[in-house]
C-alpha cells in the first residue's frame, strides 16, 4: 500500500501532522506503538497558554504564536479547551517585581492583540482574603490574569479523530520495525498483531515525541539526529485543597510552577530536569516531589499535606536543543530536521508545544510540501471544530 504521508507516533504532534496533511487532501497513515497520547502528551501541565514566562528569554513570536493558537482553541475546542483565572502573587522578596510583572501581563495582552481573555487586572488589597489559604505576610500586590486548561489526552483523541474523519488512516497498536529512504519514497517496515506489513510513502514524519532518536536509529541510510536533551517534567496529583488558580515562584530557585485544580483534584507541577534513561521509566524523583510539595507549603502553610509516600505523581519528558543552559532558559520552539531540504523523503518533529500543534503541523506540511503532489484540499484545520472522543 502507498501513501503520501507516514506518520510516526499519535501523541499531539503526530496528531496534528495527520490532521493538517488529511485536511491537506494526501492520503495518511498514523502508526502508534501504544494508544493516542501515551507519553509527553498525556502528562504535562494540562495548560494550553501563551506561555508568559518566554517572555523573559525574548521568545516573542513563540508567545504570539501561541496566543493566536490558545484564542483559535477556545473557540473550536470549547468542550476541551477552558479559560482559567490564574493568579501571580508578588511578595517583598519576589524576584520578580509588581511592575515586572504589569510589563509583562501588558505585553502578553499587545501580543494577543489586546482581547478580552488576554486583559489582566491586579486585586487590591481588600480581595486579598479572597484567595484562601495563600500567605499573606510581606504579600505586596496579586495579579489576575487567564490561560486555558484542557485534558491533554483527550485534545489528542480528539485532533486524531478529526484527522481520520477528514481522510486518515490510523495502523494501532503497531511497532515501527524501521524504514528504507531512496530518491522517489521511503519503504516503512511495520510490525502489527497480524505479523509484518511493509508500507511505502513519498514521506516519513517522524513525530515520536521521547523515542525519536530510537526512530532514527533503525532508518537506512542513516540519517544524523538532531543535539537533544529529554528533559523530565514531574506533577504531583493531590486531593482538592484549593479551588483557585496560581502562577508561582518556587522560593528555591525562581522557576515557575503552577498550581491548579483539575478534574476534582489539584495539579502542582512542573520541574525541569535532564533525563538520562529509556523514555519509558521515566517517573518523578523523590526530590521532584519534595521540591513541588515544599513550593505548595511556602505558599500555603496552613494546608494539610498528604505524607509525601503517599502522593500521586507523573512525569513526563520535552525534547529540548541539547544546551549547557538549564532547561528553563532554553527555547522551546520546535525543532525541525529533514534529510534533504529540497527533497525531503523524512522530517523529524522534536519538541513544540501543545498550544501550537496546530501551527506546528502547518510547517511540518511546508517543509515536506516539495517531495508531495498537488492534491485538493479538503479543510482549513483553523475552521474545523474538535468534539471530545466518547
Amino acid at each position: 500500500m502507498k501513501y503520501d504521508i507516514v506518520v510516526i507516533g499519535a501523541g499531539i504532534q503526530g496528531a496534528g501532522v495527520a490532521q493538517a496533511a488529511a485536511a491537506a487532501g494526501y492520503s495518511v497513515l498514523v502508526v502508534e506503538q501504544t494508544a493516542p497520547a501515551a507519553g509527553t502528551s498525556s502528562k504535562s501541565s494540562k495548560l494550553i497558554h501563551g506561555g508568559l514566562r518566554y517572555l523573559e528569554t525574548a521568545q516573542f513570536g513563540l508567545v504570539r504564536e501561541s496566543l493566536r493558537e490558545r484564542a483559535l482553541l477556545l473557540r473550536l475546542a470549547p468542550e476541551l479547551v477552558k479559560l482559567r483565572p490564574l493568579h501571580i502573587p508578588v511578595y517583598r522578596n519576589s524576584t520578580r517585581s509588581a511592575l515586572t510583572i504589569r510589563t509583562g501581563l501588558s505585553l502578553y495582552a499587545v501580543l494577543a492583540g489586546l482581547q478580552k481573555e488576554s486583559l489582566f487586572s491586579q486585586l487590591g488589597c481588600g480581595e486579598w482574603k479572597t484567595l484562601k489559604g495563600l500567605r499573606q505576610d510581606d504579600l505586596k500586590a496579586v495579579f489576575r490574569y487567564h490561560e486555558a486548561q484542557t485534558d491533554d489526552a483527550a485534545l489528542t483523541r480528539s485532533v486524531l479523530q478529526s484527522a481520520v474523519i477528514l481522510g486518515a488512516d490510523l495502523l494501532m497498536p503497531a511497532r515501527f520495525v524501521g524504514a528504507e529512504r531512496s530518491g522517489q519514497c521511503c519503504k516503512v517496515d511495520i510490525e502489527t498483531d497480524k505479523g509484518h506489513e511493509s508500507i511505502s510513502c513519498r514521506v516519513l514524519v517522524n513525530c515520536a515525541g521521547p523515542w525519536a532518536s530510537e526512530v532514527l536509529a533503525r532508518i537506512k541510510p542513516p540519517v544524523a539526529s538532531p543535539a537533544i536533551d529529554l528533559v523530565q517534567g514531574s506533577h504531583l496529583l493531590l486531593p482538592p485543597l484549593l479551588d483557585q488558580y496560581y502562577y508561582l515562584e518556587a522560593p528555591q530557585d525562581k522557576r515557575a510552577v503552577f498550581v491548579l485544580p483539575w478534574e476534582g483534584r489539584l495539579l502542582v507541577g512542573t520541574t525541569e530536569r535532564v533525563f538520562g534513561g529509556s523514555p519509558e521509566k521515566v517517573i518523578c524523583s523523590p526530590d521532584e516531589r519534595d521540591y513541588l510539595l515544599a513550593t505548595l507549603h511556602h505558599y500555603f502553610p496552613e494546608l494539610t499535606l498528604p505524607a509525601a509516600d503517599q502522593v500521586e505523581t507523573f512525569a513526563g519528558l520535552r525534547v529540548l536543543p541539547k544546551s549547557d543552559e538549564n532547561a528553563f532558559a532554553r527555547p522551546r520552539e520546535v525543532m525541525f530536521a529533514v534529510d534533504d531540504e529540497a527533497h525531503p523523503r523524512l522530517l523529524s518533529v522534536m519538541g513544540g508545544k501543545l498550544t501550537t500543534y496546530r501551527a506546528t503541523a502547518q510547517a511540518a506540511l511546508e517543509r515536506i510540501a516539495p517531495s508531495l503532489p498537488t492534491k485538493e484540499r479538503r479543510a482549513d484545520t483553523a475552521l474545523v471544530s474538535l468534539i471530545p472522543v466518547h
